[in-house]
């Protein structure tokens, strides 16, 4: 038998980033995205001023997504990297025209009793 690999993993993870993450960011519903999160979450930004900015996604993306998003025509998404060392993993997630915006998202994910969770996001807007 062959030591198993990450694909598993990296598909999980592609999963929760893709069709979770960057779904909910296109259709603009904090609810399509909120199975990617962990509860305890959190986001940070440096806002045009340099400074940082964020905290709890459950206080900070979901209501921006809901009150400031539109859905999304003709968006592109794409997976920059995926780096995973057993229960860890690092994330780059590239999108263009999402709501008129183009984000680099970096994520750290954790998997948590068998499943791939969001524990941290930062990201640069670019606006």
């Amino acid at each position: 038998m062959t030591k198993p690999t990450y694909t598993a993993d990296y598909k999980a993870i592609e999963n929760v980033l893709l069709n979770q993450y960057a779904a909910g960011c296109i259709q603009a519903k904090s609810d399509v995205m909120k199975p990617a999160f962990h509860d305890v979450a959190t986001m940070y930004s440096v806002n045009e001023n340099g400074e940082l900015q964020g905290g709890a996604v459950a206080e900070s993306l979901f209501p921006g997504i809901d009150e400031h998003f539109t859905p999304s025509e003709n968006p592109t998404v794409v997976i920059g990297f995926i780096n995973i060392t057993g229960t860890a993993a690092s994330a780059r997630v590239d999108g263009d025209n999402i709501s008129g915006y183009g984000f680099t998202d970096y994520f750290h994910l954790l998997k948590i009793n068998g499943k791939w969770t969001i524990v941290s996001k930062i990201f640069h807007g670019h606006y």
